[in-house]
């Protein structure tokens, strides 16, 4: 004798559930901090690629910071994550780890590094 199909039990409805609140948690946590550094990556590029060869690392940071300010970057410094040299031209090297309560006492941790110079930024 044949059974009935009987489908997702109730516990497996439940699983479901927990597991796609679960995702849905990684997502809304990681989510913004990438965005973040999308668009400091987009504002250290643009400032490389307007500024003239021979700007002082001061003046260049200067100039980030304001664009950092105009697009709503306040909790992170471009001192605090950049170093800008102009040996061969004008180099940003940016490197910064961002820390992030998760759950309970479990924490995200995030490395975001890039490189930026004047001749690879003008050629995109």
């Amino acid at each position: 004798m044949r059974k009935k199909q009987q489908g997702t039990s109730y516990i497996g409805i439940l699983l479901g559930i927990i597991a796609l609140a679960f995702m849905l948690k990684i997502i809304v946590a990681v989510w913004p901090l990438y965005w973040d550094d999308r668009m400091i990556n987009d504002q250290i590029a643009e400032q490389v690629k307007s500024s003239p060869a021979d700007i002082s690392p001061a003046k260049f940071a200067s100039e980030v910071s304001k664009r950092f300010e105009m697009n709503n970057i306040r909790d992170i410094k471009f001192n605090d994550i950049a170093t800008v040299s102009t040996q061969d031209g004008l180099q940003v090297t940016k490197k910064y780890e961002v820390r992030k309560n998760f759950m309970l006492n479990i924490d995200i941790v995030l490395t975001f590094e890039k490189s930026f110079d004047k001749r690879s930024v003008e050629s995109k």
